[in-house]
């Protein structure tokens, strides 16, 4: 599709119910500010689905729907169109009746792509519409070649031209040979297959490890890590000094950790990529992690957390001073929903400040700083000079000392609302987390509004998922029952070509929500253990985060094995 939709369809949309004229305003600011199509917008807010989205497009246009999954095309029809044509314009020649092509296109009323089909083919054009992620996966089946095939094409490369690659026993390599290998065409065609493939497959994370034979690339989907490819062991060094280059690294450092960034511009968006490189006994290793705002989801309606969880959320949000504490393990989230909730209160009233290491997305009217600690800039130093920039709302990254964590709490408690993040798995343990970092109780009490715990579930694939009838232990167990009181009906992963044989596709968040009664700060005041903490503000309301998992498991949203992996038992 083009970067608006045809006025047939919106009114169709509107008219039928489909999406509210808020929704289509929404997802046209995304689109001026991030780019990318109307449609995929509206999909990713979940305001309209991918099955309506194509009945708009057929019903609003006049062209007949196709699903290419149920199509085996002709391998002489599919080479009437080359295949940059087909990906430009995401279109796919399905058959041929003498002079008439019959093409399938996501956006039928392309007329650079009609126009330069025609001229390809010379033949009149019918066309018919599908669903962009069915022509993603006919383009992948039709032209796409294993990466194992790609990298033993690069190594022929290699092979022909005269690159010499350096070794792992090569200590004394100048910078300039560094250099020199990292700019090869070969090292940096295949630098930019591991980056595009992870942006494709929806890779949270890129890990690049030297081993002993081989060098090893594997990418984080949905929370898990799965083998991608092995280029052989002499590539490695080569890969790493191209990343080096691409984040302004010192190439010839070896010995030492580096970190930086770099962004590059992939299926036309802007992808920033944050580098981590550390030595190991092999070698160098480098972990990348994608921050692809095309993905993100900065809507605190969007993140899937319970009502119960969002509305204390929001209620939170809106008092005029106090803090918010989000806190989870690393990649849990934790940063989306503070970004979320910034997005949630900004106004051109309010003066909204973010402190971060490194700053991950750019908001809209946020002043955004990005910690330098090196230079001494740190958390409790930006802290300090933001204070007296007027700031109404404060954003803290992290909370990793005594120093920030006191500077935080004394802004919340002289009329700003703070928001950050602390690495505790449960929303009870960052109060005693608190205390043990030399926060006074009654500074806790004080300033505090509500504590979040998060995690990531992931969700089971709609088109593989299977049901199943728990034992009667198991739902006895983890009180799997429905309205009226029988045993529910669950599901479980199977595994297709569709969620790349994991059962899984996509994830979103639960939340346990802790607000500071009066109850629960008596006891933080005389310094009460975790669990009575927890066993207190559950009989207060708060459902945990194995709850909420369990919640979803009946709703069919993800599996039982899924909570048991990424929540702990409930305790007492």
């Amino acid at each position: 599709m083009t970067d608006s939709l045809p006025g047939k369809i919106c009114d169709f949309l509107i008219k039928n119910n489909l999406v509210t004229e808020e929704d289509l305003n929404k997802s046209r600011e995304i689109c001026k500010e991030q780019g990318g199509s109307l449609g995929d917008v509206l999909v990713k807010m979940n305001a309209l689905s991918r099955e309506d989205l194509l009945t708009a497009m057929s019903e609003g246009l006049g062209f007949a729907p196709l699903d290419l999954s149920r199509f085996n095309i002709d391998e002489g029809v599919i080479k009437l169109i080359p295949q940059k044509i087909c990906q430009r314009h995401q279109v796919l020649p399905v058959s041929r009746i003498g002079n008439i092509l019959t093409v399938a296109m996501v956006d039928p009323m392309n007329i650079s792509a009609l126009d330069d089909i025609k001229a390809i083919t010379k033949m009149e054009v019918v066309q018919v519409v599908v669903d962009q992620d069915n022509m993603r996966e006919a383009i992948s089946k039709y032209f796409e070649r294993s990466a194992n095939e790609e990298i033993s094409e690069i190594m022929g490369d290699i092979r022909t031209s005269q690159m010499e690659m350096v070794t792992e026993s090569d200590e004394d390599v100048s910078s300039s040979e560094l250099l020199r290998s990292a700019e090869e065409a070969p090292v940096v065609k295949l630098t930019n297959l591991i980056l595009s493939r992870a942006v494709k497959d929806g890779a949270s994370d890129i890990l690049i490890e030297p081993m002993d034979k081989t060098a090893r690339v594997r990418y984080r989907i949905d929370g898990v890590l799965r083998e991608n490819m092995e280029p052989p062991k002499k590539l490695h060094r080569a890969i790493v000094s191209r990343l080096k280059v691409m984040s302004n690294l010192n190439i010839a450092e070896r010995r030492l950790p580096q970190d930086g960034r770099f962004k590059i511009r992939i299926e036309n968006r802007r992808v920033d990529f944050r580098v981590s490189v550390i030595p190991s006994s092999m070698g160098e290793k480098i972990a990348l992690r994608i921050l692809d705002k095309a993905q993100a989801t900065l809507d605190v309606d969007k993140l899937g957390f319970s009502e119960d969880g969002k509305k204390k959320l929001i209620r939170a949000s809106s008092k005029p001073h106090g803090m918010i504490l989000v806190c989870g393990p690393t990649g849990c989230g934790k940063t989306t929903t503070l970004y979320s909730i910034m997005n949630y209160i900004d106004s051109p009233e309010l003066n909204l400040v973010t402190v971060e290491d490194p700053v991950e997305y750019e908001l809209k009217g946020v002043n955004q700083v990005s910690v330098k600690e090196d230079m001494g800039l740190t958390f409790a130093a930006c802290l300090r000079s933001i204070l007296r920039q007027d700031p109404d709302i404060i954003l803290v990254g992290e909370i990793r000392d005594l120093e920030t964590v006191d500077t935080a709490i004394k802004s919340a408690l002289t009329g700003h609302l703070v928001l950050s993040t602390l690495h505790t798995n449960t929303a009870s343990g960052s109060i005693v987390r608190l205390v043990n970092m030399g926060v006074e109780p009654f500074l806790i009490s004080s300033s505090v509004e509500l504590v979040a715990a998060q995690a990531l579930l992931r969700r089971l694939c709609p088109d593989c998922k299977e049901a199943y009838t728990p034992a009667k232990e198991i739902a006895d167990r983890y009180k799997l029952f429905d309205e009226s009181g029988g045993i529910a009906k669950i599901y479980k992963p199977k595994g297709c070509k569709n969620c790349g044989d994991t059962g899984y596709q996509g994830r979103e968040g639960i939340i346990e929500c802790l607000e500071l009664t009066p109850t629960i700060k008596e006891l933080i005041f005389r310094r009460a253990e975790e669990l009575e903490i927890e066993r207190t503000a559950k009989k207060e309301g708060m459902s945990t985060l194995r709850q909420n998992g369990i919640a979803k498991v009946l709703k069919g949203i993800t599996s039982l094995e899924e909570v048991l992996r990424v929540t702990m038992e409930d305790r007492g």
